[in-house]
């Protein structure tokens, strides 16, 4: 039984290594960290809207007047159409009142998808 539970630790501590991710740089010299496969987040950002324009994701959240595209962490699941969550992982600690919050901009180069690939959002809406 002792070997079985050692093997089961292994695994679970393994996991998380097992995933993709892909962490650099986009032109506006942001950090984008997007995890590519099929990596569900268990805390999905509620947004108030997403949309394709020019190219890009635009998806509005919530702001107390700090958030940036660099507070986010994306899953991007191939499919068709391909799955994409994002998770803040930095809590916007300002104190400011943006009442409609802020529009946060990712090229389909920043996901790693070929432009035009059609996209689903899997965030809940707010």
């Amino acid at each position: 039984m002792r070997p079985v539970l050692k093997l089961l630790a292994a695994g679970a501590l393994a996991a998380p290594l097992l995933a993709g991710c892909v962490v650099y740089s986009n032109e506006a010299g942001e950090t984008v960290r997007v995890n590519m496969g099929d990596v569900k987040f268990t805390a999905a950002e509620a947004i108030r809207g997403a949309r394709i324009e020019d190219g890009a994701l635009v998806v509005r959240v919530d702001s107390n007047g700090c958030t940036q595209t660099s507070d986010f962490e994306l899953s991007v699941a191939d499919g068709s159409p391909a799955d994409i969550t994002l998770k803040r992982t930095r809590e916007d600690m300002c104190k400011a009142l943006v009442a409609d919050g802020v529009e946060l901009r990712w090229t389909y180069a920043d996901l790693g998808l070929e432009p035009g690939t059609p996209t689903r959002i899997l965030n809940p809406l707010k």
